[in-house]
């Protein structure tokens, strides 16, 4: 919303008091037809500006560039003394208005007595009323509060550091008063935050008393910036930089404008005119990083960096231009210099010019394009790279080609199920949330898993198989009748997988491992998982289906399961391996299963017999003569996995039929006495 951002509200607050009386000391030379041409004519002196003078000048050129970039919701509010110009009508918002009431007032008078807190006060009192925008906000019942956030750029002539602390102060305190006053009355909004710039402006050549500071916060509610500038022309500048920063503006330079001279017409020459836009138009230039030798400084000496590109061969008719993916309003740095009234004039006959990026090398690149609509001159930005118009590139067949299995069918039934209605007032009275978030909540929960391609998805090309469980998902609330359409259709897909049936959708062309059946199970019930886990938050009951999805697959699929805290942790169970053997067991013939149930044991000549390893078994299992039963299987098993961990003691071990001797040299020493005494 624009009420909420800092530029929505701009107030101006000029000293009017008589030290902008001051001279500038920067000349200016206005008789320039007679200086040079008839001899022993002496030239009339050159004029010296005001202090006064030279900030309205150049605040105006400040309200220009704002009114030409931003014509709507950008709103600007001038005070000088205790009176306010103009307001946050329309109907005020126009340099005629702004200019009018100047003249009106006229420069300061060294009779004059005035304080620049006044018109911060007044400043503060103008910024706790709501603009036409914030009225309409509050009116529509949508919200309840507004954010009142603006910007106050106060032009003076100050005194000292401590002057500037005054201010802040009073600016602070300002704000208390008024927020109190506001949350007593209807018609005034709270200020939210003031960004208060003070501009403290000294004649040329003269030594400021006053020391620059940077952005700092007063209050969660006021930040305060100091700047000290020169006046006439570095004032100028400033402000000009001052709008380039607050508006986020980028500048672009077109050179080699073909103009005729002013003084030849049968002769013409190059001229390069600056422009002021939206920073949105470089965004391609600053997405691909081709900035060299693009990038330069500011040929009207503005202390901000320029982007140049060079001017085409204008075309004649707007019907054959190539598409764009934006359109920004323009305005020249300079107006009134006869290169920017060339061009502007140019432009507004209906003629549009490419702009192209100046390179030393290789084929040229046209990015931008200057043309007008309704009377007002707009920098269109076009695609240097693939078109987002264009179709995206193909999966199967490579960059260049086109996807020809879109599930077009499906996202038409989508739109159909996301289509938007008014709303009864009775309906939107009772409901909790408005209409408008109700909808948007509805297609979230929709497309939280939508592949977009056939071959991207294998469960939407069974639907007839698994339905109802895609559509009762998306719903916010599942009854226990729905939760038990949801397991019959997981358990219809356990009975297909049990059966060995193959799967009902044509795999050609999907990123399935490989052709087997196994491989295609595993990832319908990867997907699966994917859909129940996307809505699993939703309610319990949609918990309790994805827990139930969980325990209907097979170990061997998925080892994933979830922990206490809810999230996926990898663990193998002695009995999943064991489960896993028995399955390979019972897919064996008849006459594998004999070979299996015989005893197999080898004699080596160097030690006992050895258990032989079956193929296909991760462990080797311990084989008795005669069949096995299920038991006797899972015993063996676990034993052969127990008897891997570690060796274990000897007196454990099965048919050793010995005992541990648990202190094995006790009786050493007594048998070497009995033999030394034999020996005797």
């Amino acid at each position: 919303m624009m009420a909420g951002l800092v530029t929505h509200k701009t107030l101006f607050v000029l000293d009017h008091s008589p030290d902008f009386l001051k001279s500038c000391n920067q000349s200016t030379e206005y008789d320039l037809l007679a200086k040079g041409k008839t001899p022993g004519i002496i030239p009339a002196a050159p004029i010296y500006k005001s202090l006064w003078t030279c900030s309205v000048e150049a605040m105006m050129e400040y309200i220009r560039i704002v009114y030409d970039v931003f014509p709507l919701n950008n709103l600007i509010s001038v005070i000088t003394g205790s009176q306010t110009l103009n307001g946050w009508d329309e109907k005020d918002q126009n340099m005629v208005q702004i200019m009018n009431m100047l003249a009106s007032i006229g420069p300061p008078s060294k009779s004059d007595e005035y304080n620049i807190v006044n018109g911060l006060t007044q400043a503060i009192e103008e910024l706790c009323k709501p603009t036409p925008l914030q009225q309409k906000v509050l009116a529509s019942d949508e919200v309840e509060t507004v954010e009142n956030k603006g910007r106050i750029i106060c032009l003076l002539h100050g005194k000292s550091d401590g002057q500037m602390r005054m201010l802040e102060e009073c600016v602070s305190g300002a704000i208390e008063q008024h927020n109190a006053l506001a949350a007593e009355t209807d018609s005034l909004l709270p200020v939210t935050f003031c960004d208060l710039e003070i501009v403290h402006l000294v004649p040329v050549g003269d030594t400021s008393t006053i020391n620059k500071q940077a952005p700092h916060e007063i209050s969660p509610m006021l930040s305060t910036t100091v700047h000290v500038t020169e006046s006439g022309r570095e004032q100028y500048y400033r402000l000009i930089q001052m709008a380039y920063i607050h508006y986020n503006l980028a500048s672009t330079t077109v050179t080699g404008i073909p103009m005729k001279e002013e003084q030849n017409a049968s002769s013409s020459a190059n001229y390069d005119v600056e422009l002021l836009h939206q920073a949105e138009a470089h965004h391609e230039i600053l997405k691909s990083g081709g900035l060299d030798g693009l990038m330069i400084s500011s040929k009207e000496g503005l202390p901000i960096n320029t982007i140049t590109l060079k001017w085409c061969t204008p075309k004649s008719s707007v019907l054959d231009l190539p598409a764009c993916t934006g359109a920004y309003r323009i305005t020249p740095v300079d107006v009134n210099s006869r290169p920017s009234s060339c061009l502007t004039n140019f432009l507004l006959g209906g003629r549009a010019v490419m702009l192209e990026q100046p390179r030393k090398t290789g084929i040229k690149v046209t990015s931008h394009m200057l043309t007008s609509h309704g009377g007002e001159i707009f920098i269109h930005t076009i695609p240097t790279g693939r078109s987002i118009l264009e179709d995206p590139p193909s999966i199967s067949e490579g960059p260049g080609g086109r996807v020809t299995d879109y599930r077009i069918p499906d996202f038409r039934e989508f739109m159909k199920e996301n289509r938007l209605a008014p709303a009864s007032p009775a309906v939107a009275e009772l409901a909790p949330q408005l209409p408008i978030q109700r909808a948007i909540h509805h297609v979230e929960r929709t497309s939280r898993f939508w592949p977009m391609v056939i071959s991207e998805s294998l469960i939407f090309n069974m639907a007839s198989h698994i339905d109802p469980l895609p559509t009762l998902l998306i719903k916010e609330r599942l009854t226990e009748e729905d939760v038990i359409e949801c397991r019959k259709a997981i358990f219809y897909v356990v009975g297909m997988e049990s059966r060995n049936e193959p799967l009902p959708v044509n795999l050609a062309g999907t990123r399935a491992k490989g052709n087997k059946r196994e491989q295609q199970y595993s990832q319908m019930w990867q997907e699966l998982e994917t859909l129940v886990s996307a809505h699993a938050g939703t309610s319990e009951n949609h918990k309790r289906v994805l827990e139930c999805l969980l325990e209907c697959k097979k170990p061997s699929d998925d080892k994933r399961r979830l922990d206490k805290s809810g999230q996926a942790k990898e663990e193998i169970s002695e009995a999943e391996s064991a489960w896993k053997d028995l399955d390979k067991f019972q897919k064996m013939t008849e006459h594998e299963k004999k070979e299996m149930n015989k005893p197999e044991i080898s004699v080596d000549d160097a030690g006992p017999p050895f258990k032989r390893l079956r193929p296909g078994f991760t462990e080797p299992l311990v084989k008795t003569a005669g069949k096995q039963n299920l038991l006797s299987m899972w015993t063996n098993r676990i034993k052969s996995v127990h008897s891997n961990r570690h060796e274990e003691f000897i007196g454990r071990q099965e048919n050793k039929g010995t005992i541990a001797e648990l202190y094995r040299h006790m009786f050493e020493g007594d048998e070497e006495d009995i033999a030394n005494s034999g020996n005797v």
